[in-house]
């Protein structure tokens, strides 16, 4: 656009009292500014229009803040501190606000950025919402789906150079770690809110469409929540709960489920809750559903099968294979030996005793790696040659080593397998990214290894760490805290400071940034496995930073994913701060795993949940660790 010649500037002259009396009639100037303005030419007046369209845009941010009092303080102060009042909206009337530092008291009542506004979503994938803060709630009479999102407040001054949220140190006091505590309460709250009004006894909770999804037909996300409302604290919550587990719960239901997740979710959440509360419902109900996935083991080979009708008592692999992964049938074992010793009848750790014997045989290992799939017929390995910690592959690893505290440390087959799989991941699959060295664990296929990690693999350092308490090598310690930073690197150098479902990591000399995302992997589901290690790091080392860490995790989630009629969701772009793409969908692991491991990070004063009595499923229901004689 090139400047404009002299020709099309134009002068204005505003008249004084010189010029004519204040008395003139309204219709004699109105006809003069019209007469002044028709001699104007079409360019004059095309650029008075622009400008004073100019001046009414810049004009309104500033009028908006007046009116959104936005002008009392110091955004990034409220966005970075440690006091929980990024829920105010969430105390209940009934209880005292959260006592924050005399220096924020005036920041309580600001409010977001404006209002975002799109289409509630069509499709799950390809979502519309209304983007909103959720202090303000905006929402009108009678509008379905709307979503509250805390979107980014105030200036971006603090962010490092690739947009994302400023690491920055908190101290932490005993009275604001008490108030850590009292948000992941209230984070809870909120999310059993949107599950009790919209999904009460399914699966788990549409919180943007107010409805529910089945997978089982078991109510998921209540049993995987009990011990999780007994760790918090949430006793009224808790006894609706067991309510409908008394009234309601049955499992002589013609369904297929899956033996993994139904043993981790289930069966090992009424385990846990039994042991807990001492209740006998709770050890009821996971006789009944143990006996019913025993099916499952009846195979040629005893690998079990991946589904069971605990109706009909029959089991089969899925459609289009016979195979099982590997992580799932070794995934199992601390539930089902557990609920042998509970009512003395041996054939539940039979079964799973037998899998773990038979895999710590086979060939196809590279170093104590293992393939991702297993052979339900044959009992072997396929599709060999491809050694990953993530998916289908993950908690085998986890539970050779928790199998081996739960049984008093006396199994040193399990032990040896442990050991050699984490030197088989120093040698194999170890790496460091360019520019800034993080360590993280690739992938290998076929003798390549590719720099993908999954956010499950996050689960290896408090895995690692609880190696090293339990007197494994001083060296898994140190590993543990590398790949810490690094997980926590997967939040920080996002937009919205939550990290993708997989990253992968720059090894070239020269890389500008650490961590790249592909569109496909831009996801961010809720999980657990990052704060659940920052609880086991906090738990061993004591260093503040893993509860600062895990405190803006939570201030991310409460950001970017919390919907205000109730709930969580999982959401599709981790890189959109304005626009994350929510998913409509809050898996029932948020409730049982990731804000019990925020929890129990903010509670060690309590004394909740020692580590030298208990060992955690992966599913984080906590188990006791046996007696020693």
């Amino acid at each position: 656009m090139h400047p404009p010649s002299r020709q099309d500037y134009i002068s204005i002259n505003f008249a004084g009292q010189g010029s004519g009396s204040y008395n003139n009639s309204k219709q004699w100037r109105r006809q003069s500014c019209w007469r002044k303005w028709k001699q104007l030419s079409r360019l004059q007046r095309s650029l008075i229009l622009i400008l004073l369209f100019i001046c009414g845009i810049a004009s309104y941010p500033a009028v908006t803040e007046q009116l959104r009092g936005l002008t009392d303080g110091d955004p990034e102060t409220e966005s970075n501190s440690i006091f929980p009042h990024v829920l105010p909206e969430a105390v209940k009337q009934d209880q005292p606000p959260l006592p924050e530092p005399t220096s924020q008291r005036k920041l309580s009542n600001r409010r977001g950025p404006p209002v975002l506004q799109n289409r509630l979503q069509k499709k799950e994938n390809a979502s519309n919402t209304v983007v909103e803060d959720k202090a303000s709630d905006h929402k009108k009479e009678g509008e379905e789906g709307v979503i509250s999102w805390r979107g980014p407040e105030g200036p971006k001054d603090g962010e490092n150079k690739e947009g994302s949220p400023a690491n920055q140190k908190v101290q932490l006091s005993i009275q604001s770690v008490a108030n850590c505590r009292e948000a992941v309460q209230e984070a809870f709250r909120h999310a059993w809110k949107g599950y009790k009004d919209f999904a009460w006894g399914h699966d788990e909770l549409r919180p943007l469409s107010k409805s529910y999804s089945e997978w089982f037909g078991l109510g998921l996300t209540l049993i995987d929540s009990l011990d999780t409302m007994w760790i918090l604290g949430l006793k009224e919550e808790f006894e609706e709960a067991k309510t409908w587990v008394a009234a309601e719960l049955t499992f002589n239901k013609n369904v297929d489920v899956n033996l993994f997740e139904s043993t981790i979710r289930i069966l090992g959440g009424l385990l846990s809750t039994y042991h807990l509360t001492g209740d006998t419902l709770f050890l009821d109900k996971a006789k009944d559903i143990g006996s019913r996935l025993m099916p499952a083991f009846n195979t040629p080979s005893k690998i079990p099968y991946s589904d069971v009708n605990i109706g009909k008592g029959t089991a089969h692999p899925p459609r289009w294979t016979s195979d099982s992964t590997v992580a799932e049938v070794t995934s199992i074992q601390l539930e089902f030996r557990e609920l042998s010793r509970l009512t003395q009848e041996p054939q539940y750790q039979a079964a799973v005793a037998e899998v773990m014997k038979q895999v710590h045989k086979l060939d196809g290992k590279l170093d104590g790696l293992v393939p991702m799939f297993i052979n339900t017929n044959n009992g072997q390995f396929t599709h060999q040659g491809i050694y990953t910690l993530g998916a289908r592959a993950d908690s085998y690893y986890e539970y050779l080593l928790k199998q081996w505290i739960q049984g008093g440390k006396k199994e040193n087959e399990l032990l040896e397998d442990y050991l050699q799989a984490i030197e088989g991941v120093k040698n194999n699959l170890l790496q460091k990214s360019s520019p800034n060295g993080l360590t993280f664990v690739g992938e290998l296929s076929h003798g390549q290894l590719s720099p993908k990690m999954d956010h499950l693999v996050c689960f290896l350092p408090g895995t690692l760490a609880l190696g090293a308490h339990n007197g494994l090598p001083a060296d898994h310690m140190d590993l543990a805290k590398q790949l810490m930073e690094t997980c926590y690197q997967m939040y920080i150098q996002m937009e919205t400071g939550l990290s993708p479902e997989i990253v992968h990591f720059n090894m070239h000399q020269g890389s500008t940034r650490d961590i790249e995302v592909k569109l496909a992997d831009r996801h961010n589901l809720l999980r657990p496995e990052t704060v659940e290690s920052l609880f086991y790091l906090y738990r061993f080392t004591k260093d503040q930073k893993y509860r600062e860490w895990g405190w803006k995790i939570l201030q991310n989630f409460n950001k970017y994913t919390k919907v205000s009629s109730g709930g969580y969701t999982s959401i599709n772009n981790v890189r959109d701060p304005d626009y994350p793409s929510p998913r409509d969908k809050m898996e029932s692991f948020f409730l049982g795993e990731t804000l019990k491991y925020l929890y129990l990070l903010f509670s060690d004063d309590l004394n909740l949940i020692s580590l030298d009595q208990y060992v955690f499923n992966t599913e984080a229901h906590p188990l006791p660790i046996w007696p020693s004689n």
